[in-house]
């Protein structure tokens, strides 16, 4: 039976969620079915509680009213181990606090619009994505993906037939070990699909942790145009930041400690990002198995005329490497980077790639095959900070050094403002950085 919460309820509830409009009412029930009837006769604005404990449902609950959060009693205490929910034509609906473990599912199919996920946790295998959104203008933060071994993509984000969902919000979440060991379909986040590749999704993707994202070699996988990927943090993971197919994405600021970037595409823009790999090669120019990919291809494709620009790139051997293929990169730039190896040549482009190189430190090691008119040998006096990131020393040789005009690097990591000339890497030389990299209690669902 649907229940109305006394007044004392109804605080003690409130007190529990964050986010809670001030003008709405909040329907307590205490299982699935009463949980269904609530949702049928809801208004727009009202806050719909199912009890804490264990649900299983033959099948899902259906949400066919607008405007609506249906929220667990307390973050992760109400857990469903099947059933889930299955979302209508609906808009503005927030789903918040669940636990989807066993066979339980949520996916946002393209005509739920402007729905929120929020504060969920996904846990163990699935058949197909564990989360799979379909519509527009869907906001997915402050989950949990955590402990899959199986086949298949913590987050994929697709859309209708050919058309790719626009303006997915992914931020704030936890995305945490991956093992599948297979050879590729293992990914973290899958951004698009190789036959959706010129459709402009206009995805945000910042702010997100990753740690053993080891199901694939890409982590965040894009397979769209025209995103962005900043401010994320992957640690010790197999996963790479990965540009597999599309355009005009830009990748800026993010932390990364055994993981690196790769891609393929054109016009992309990479800059202020802090790649630590000793294990591997921090930065990857992929090269092609034909110059530029038709809508439906699924091969590589060579990158064009992407940037570089203004990273602190640590790695051994090769820190900067291209792959083989027989279309290699074409009208790309290499500047204003720091890259310090251990060994050997740190930059090794196949021969056959035009490249721009200007403006670049390194230490460690040669050039390999970047011209000498590309960077300076110098030791740019790296110096760790108490939150363990490598930044510049008073009296670097990367401080105002930079070659070239980029007028979208306007700011460093951190972000704070470039001032004058900009110094060379992601770091701009200051005695009030204050960028960490992300924590767990930075991300998921106990996050603020």
């Amino acid at each position: 039976m649907i229940r109305s919460l006394t007044a004392v309820g109804a605080v003690a509830l409130l007190s529990s969620f964050v986010h809670v409009p001030a003008q709405a009412a909040v329907v307590g029930v205490s299982n699935v079915s009463s949980l269904q009837a609530a949702i049928d006769s809801a208004r727009p604005g009202q806050r719909l509680v199912l009890a804490d404990g264990v649900h299983r449902a033959d099948q899902p609950v259906k949400i066919t009213k607008s405007g609506i959060t249906v929220a667990a009693q307390s973050v992760g205490g109400t857990v469903f181990t099947s059933g889930g929910f299955q979302l209508g034509n609906v808009q503005n609906v927030t789903i918040e606090g669940f636990v989807f473990d066993g066979t339980s599912k949520l996916d946002v199919p393209a005509e739920a619009q402007a729905t929120r996920i929020t504060r969920n946790t996904y846990s163990g295998n699935k058949s197909g994505a564990s989360l799979s959104v379909s519509a527009d203008d869907v906001q997915v933060d402050h989950n949990t993906f955590q402990n899959r071994t199986n086949e298949g993509v913590y987050l994929q984000i697709t859309g209708p037939g050919s058309e790719i969902a626009k303006r997915t919000h992914i931020h704030h979440n936890y995305f945490y070990n991956h093992q599948f060991s297979g050879a590729n379909g293992g990914e973290s986040i899958r951004l698009g699909y190789s036959h959706k590749q010129s459709k402009s999704a206009n995805a945000i993707v910042e702010y997100n942790l990753f740690e053993k994202a080891d199901g694939d070699a890409e982590a965040i996988s894009v397979k769209s145009s025209d995103n962005i990927v900043r401010y994320n943090t992957i640690r010790n993971s197999k996963g790479y930041i990965v540009l597999r197919h599309g355009h005009r994405t830009t990748v800026e600021g993010n932390l990364l400690f055994q993981s690196g970037i790769r891609f393929h595409g054109n016009d992309h823009k990479i800059y202020n990002n802090y790649v630590e790999n000793t294990r591997d090669r921090a930065m990857v120019f992929g090269s092609g198995k034909e110059a530029d990919s038709g809508p439906t291809s699924k091969l590589h494709d060579r990158p064009d005329r992407v940037t570089v620009a203004f990273n602190t790139l640590i790695g051994t051997g090769a820190v900067v490497d291209s792959d083989g293929g027989d279309f290699k990169p074409k009208d790309c730039v290499l500047a204003n980077n720091i890259i310090r190896g251990s060994s050997g040549g740190v930059v090794s482009m196949h021969s056959g790639s035009t490249v721009k190189y200007e403006g670049n430190v390194i230490w460690g090691g040669t050039g390999g095959s970047m011209p000498s008119s590309g960077y300076k040998s110098a030791d740019p006096k790296l110096v760790r900070d108490a939150n363990g990131l490598l930044r510049l020393a008073s009296g670097s040789p990367a401080i105002d050094a930079s070659a070239g005009t980029y007028s979208y690097v306007t700011r460093d990591f951190d972000p704070q403002a470039r001032s004058g000339k900009p110094d060379v890497g992601a770091d701009e030389h200051s005695t009030s950085a204050t960028r960490k990299p992300l924590t767990k209690a930075d991300v998921g669902v106990s996050a603020p």
